[in-house]
C-alpha cells in the first residue's frame, strides 16, 4: 500500500493500538507477565487507552509491554510508520532520512530504527534450516579500509571489517550470521544450524567447505580463482546477490556499519530479502530466471526483543 492508503487505514492512535492487538493478540489478550489469559482494560480520567489489568497476577500491561516498543512515549502512528518505511525500502532508510519522515529528531530515529530491526532480527532467528539446494558464501562488511602509501590489506578484508556468513536457498529463503572469521573451527556450527542435513550445498573453493561438505548429502563447488563462476546449475550467484544488496545498503545508505550494531543491519536486509515471493520469468534465449517481488508485510511487534 502507499502512505495516503497506509494513512487512511491507520489514522489515530485507537487504529494503531487496535491493530496491534488484534495482531499480538489473534486468540485474545495474553498477560505478558504470567500469560493468564484473563485480563480486564482499566478506565478512568487518568487512566490512558489500552491500559488492561492481569487476573492472576494482577500487573498491569499494554499491548507493547515486553516488546521493542516498551514505555515509548512516541505514538503508535510513528511507529507503524517507521515499520512501513523500512520494510517497504529496498537497501535501508538511513535515521537522518527517517527522522523527516517521521517528524523526529535523529537520535529518536536512531533509536526507533534499532528497536525495529530487533524485531526483524528476532522474525529471522525463529526461522527453520533450509533444504533442497542451499549456496555458502561469506561477506566481508563494515569497516573503512585505511589507504596508506606502502600498505596493503588482504582482498575483501580490510581493517576491522565483520565477516558475514550467508546460506541462502534459491527458492528465497537466507541465513545470515556475524562470525569471527571464515576458519573451519568457526563455520561447521553455523552451517549444520541453519541447513539440513540432506540439503545440497554450492560452495566456492574457500577451503573449509571442502571439509564441511562431507557433512551433506552433495557437495559442488565453482573456482573463481579460474573465472568459473557458474557449470550447469552450480553456482553461488543467489549468495553474491544477497551479498551485494549488504554492500549496497551499506555504501549507498548507511555508510558506516559498526561491529557492534552490524548483526541488526544484517536482520534487516535478510528479513526484507525472506519476505519476497519468488516467481519465475523466462528470457527471449531461453533463460529460466527467479524474480524477487515484495510481500505486502508489516511486523509483528509481539516477539521479544
Amino acid at each position: 500500500m502507499d502512505t495516503n492508503e497506509f494513512r487512511r487505514k491507520f489514522p489515530g492512535e485507537v487504529s494503531c493500538r487496535i491493530y496491534l492487538e488484534s495482531s499480538i493478540w489473534p486468540s485474545g489478550r495474553i498477560c505478558p507477565h504470567c500469560h493468564c489469559q484473563k485480563s480486564w482494560a482499566l478506565s478512568g480520567r487518568s487512566v490512558r487507552s489500552g491500559l488492561y489489568e492481569c487476573a492472576n497476577c494482577h500487573l498491569q500491561f499494554t499491548v507493547t509491554t515486553g516488546t521493542p516498543l516498551h514505555a515509548t512515549k512516541l505514538p503508535l502512528q510513528t511507529w507503524l510508520l517507521a515499520m512501513y518505511f523500512m520494510v517497504n525500502s529496498s537497501k535501508g532508510v538511513s535515521s537522518v532520512f527517517l527522522a523527516k519522515y517521521l517528524g523526529v529528531s535523529q537520535k529518536t530515529a536512531w533509536k526507533v530504527g534499532h528497536a525495529v530491526r530487533a524485531l526483524m532480527q528476532s522474525h529471522t532467528d525463529s526461522s527453520g534450516q533450509l533444504d533442497e539446494i542451499v549456496e555458502l558464501d561469506e561477506k566481508y562488511l563494515g569497516g573503512k579500509p585505511r589507504f596508506k602509501p606502502g600498505v596493503t590489506h588482504p582482498r575483501g578484508k580490510g581493517p576491522k571489517k565483520t565477516c558475514i556468513h550467508v546460506a541462502v536457498n534459491r527458492t528465497g529463503q537466507v541465513r545470515a550470521a556475524q562470525v569471527s572469521g571464515d576458519s573451519y573451527a568457526e563455520l561447521p556450527p553455523k552451517v549444520s544450524k541453519v541447513v539440513q542435513p540432506d540439503a545440497r550445498i554450492m560452495t566456492d573453493q574457500l577451503s573449509a567447505y571442502r571439509a564441511i561438505g562431507k557433512d551433506f548429502s552433495q557437495h559442488s563447488s565453482v573456482n573463481h580463482g579460474a573465472r568459473e563462476y557458474a557449470r550447469g546449475d552450480v553456482h553461488v550467484n543467489t549468495a553474491e546477490s544477497f551479498n551485494a544488496l549488504l554492500e549496497r545498503a551499506k555504501f549507498g545508505v548507511f555508510h558506516f556499519l559498526s561491529r557492534r550494531h552490524i548483526k541488526r543491519y544484517v536482520s534487516e536486509i535478510t528479513f526484507r530479502w525472506n519476505n519476497r515471493e519468488p516467481y519465475e520469468r523466462r528470457t527471449r534465449a531461453g533463460l529460466v530466471k527467479i524474480i524477487m517481488k515484495a510481500k505486502p508485510v508489516l511486523l509483528n511487534p509481539g516477539r521479544p526483543s
